[in-house]
C-alpha cells in the first residue's frame, strides 16, 4: 500500500472523526425529548455551508477584481484626461503667443510706417509682406510651405507651424527695413552734425541739451491686445538715431544765414571794439549794417516773433525766436512790420532800418544768441556752400515733417 493511500485514509478517518452521531435531549415541562444529529446530517450540513461560502468568496474577489480592474481604467481615463487638459492648455498657449506677436507685429509695422513717412516720406513698401502662395497659408490638400527657408538672410526654422513661419518672416523683412531706415538717419544725421560743427556748434551738447528736456507721467507702452510690452532694441536704436537727426537738422534749420537786410557793407564786426561814444574798449555783441533809413530788416531765418519793443541801449528791437535755443535780435529800428507771435519766413521783412537807442547813424545792429549767449553771427552769414546745402535739404524735409504732422 502507498504512502500516498494511506495518507488519504488518514484524511478520512480525520474528517469522519469531526462528525459523529450526537443525540440531544431536551426537557419540557416534564416531558423529555431525544434529537439525534447524525454524521451524515452533519457532513451535509458543513458541505452547504462550505459551499455557500465558497460561493461567496468568489463573488468577494470578482468584485474585488472587477474594482482593481475599474481603478486601473479609471487612472488611464484619467490620464488621458489630463494629458487631453495638458495639450489644450499647450494649444491655447500657443495660439496667445502667436496673437501676441501678430498684435507686436501690428504695432511694429504702424511705426515704421509712421517713421518712414514722417522723416522720409515714403511708404515702407518692404517692409510688408508679399501677397501669393510663397506667403500665405497652405489650403487644404496642397503641399505645406518648403523647408530650409529665408527672409532677407534669416533662416526660418521649417519645423514652425504655417502661420508661424509667415510671422517670422514679417519681422525678419521689418528688422531689415528698419536696418535700412537706421542707416539712412545716420547718414542724415551725419550730414547735418558735420555742418553743425562747421558752423562752430558742439553737435553732441545739442542733443545733449535738448535730451535733457524731455518729462511727463510714465505710462507703460500697450500693444493691441492691452499687454505691456517694447518693439525691440533695433526700435530704440532707432528712435534714438532719429532723435539725434532731427535736433541737428532743425538746429540747422534754425541757424540764421540768411542776410539780415539787403546791403553789402559792415560798419563793426562781433567782439572787442573801441566804443563809438566814448573811445574806451568795449564788447560788441553783434555784426553793424550800414544803410539807408527805412531799409527793409528781413528775418535771417524762419521762426516766431517773441519780442517787438525797446531795450535799453538798442532803441527799437525785434527779437525772434527759432528754435533749438536760437534767437536773433535786431536793433536801431526806425519801425515795426511784425507782431509778437507771428510767424516769420526766411527773408520776410520784419522791420526797418533806423538810428535809435545807442546809435551815430542809420544802420542794422544784428545779434545772434544761442541759449541766451551772444555768439558771433558771422560763421553763420559766411556759412559756406556745402554748409548751406545740408542746411537747405534739412529745411525741406523739416517742412515735409510739419507739413505731414498739421495735416493730421
Amino acid at each position: 500500500m502507498s504512502s500516498k493511500t494511506t495518507g488519504l485514509r488518514n484524511l478520512r478517518q480525520r474528517v469522519s472523526a469531526l462528525f459523529q452521531d450526537h443525540e440531544i435531549f431536551v426537557r419540557t415541562h416534564g416531558h423529555v425529548r431525544f434529537l439525534r444529529v447524525s454524521a451524515v446530517w452533519q457532513k451535509r450540513v458543513a458541505l452547504i455551508a462550505g459551499v455557500v461560502l465558497f460561493v461567496w468568496a468568489g463573488a468577494t474577489l470578482a468584485v474585488l477584481v472587477n474594482q482593481f480592474l475599474s481603478s486601473g481604467e479609471r487612472a488611464a481615463v484619467a490620464q488621458q484626461q489630463a494629458a487631453a487638459a495638458a495639450s489644450e492648455a499647450r494649444i491655447a498657449k500657443y495660439r496667445d503667443n502667436v496673437a501676441e506677436t501678430a498684435a507686436d507685429l501690428e504695432d511694429r509695422q504702424e511705426q515704421l510706417e509712421e517713421w518712414s513717412k514722417v522723416h522720409f516720406g515714403v511708404e515702407p513698401v518692404a517692409v510688408t509682406p508679399a501677397s501669393g502662395a510663397e506667403d500665405a497659408a497652405p489650403a487644404a490638400g496642397k503641399a505645406p510651405l518648403k523647408t530650409s527657408m529665408r527672409a532677407n538672410g534669416a533662416m526660418i526654422d521649417p519645423n514652425l507651424p504655417p502661420e508661424a513661419q509667415i510671422l517670422a518672416r514679417l519681422e525678419a523683412r521689418q528688422e531689415d527695413f528698419a536696418t535700412r531706415l537706421l542707416a539712412a538717419v545716420n547718414e542724415r544725421a551725419t550730414k547735418a552734425e558735420g555742418a553743425v560743427a562747421k558752423l562752430g556748434m558742439n553737435p553732441a551738447a545739442l542733443v545733449r541739451n535738448a535730451a535733457a528736456g524731455q518729462g511727463g507721467p510714465f505710462i507703460p507702452y500697450r500693444s493691441r491686445n492691452g499687454r505691456a510690452s517694447s518693439l525691440g532694441k533695433s526700435f530704440a536704436a532707432l528712435e534714438s538715431a532719429l532723435f539725434r537727426m532731427e535736433v541737428l537738422e532743425r538746429t540747422l534749420v534754425a541757424i540764421p544765414s540768411g542776410q539780415p537786410a539787403n546791403v553789402l557793407m559792415l560798419s563793426s564786426s562781433y567782439g572787442y571794439r573801441s566804443d563809438p561814444f566814448t573811445g574806451a574798449g568795449a564788447m560788441h555783441s553783434g555784426l553793424d549794417f550800414p544803410g539807408p533809413m527805412g531799409s527793409p530788416i528781413l528775418a535771417a531765418a524762419p521762426g516766431r516773433v517773441v519780442f517787438v519793443g525797446q531795450k535799453s541801449g538798442y532803441g527799437n528791437v525785434v527779437e525772434v525766436d527759432h528754435g533749438q535755443g536760437i534767437l536773433t535780435r535786431y536793433a536801431h529800428l526806425s519801425g515795426f512790420t511784425s507782431k509778437v507771435g507771428a510767424q516769420v519766413a526766411a527773408g520776410e521783412q520784419i522791420a526797418k532800418m533806423g538810428s535809435t537807442g545807442r546809435s551815430t547813424g542809420s544802420h542794422l545792429h544784428f545779434e545772434v544768441r544761442l541759449n541766451g549767449v551772444a555768439v558771433n553771427p558771422r560763421r553763420f552769414l559766411e556759412a559756406k556752400a556745402d554748409v548751406l546745402e545740408v542746411k537747405d535739404d534739412a529745411r525741406q524735409r523739416v517742412g515735409s515733417v510739419a507739413a505731414v504732422r498739421g495735416a493730421r
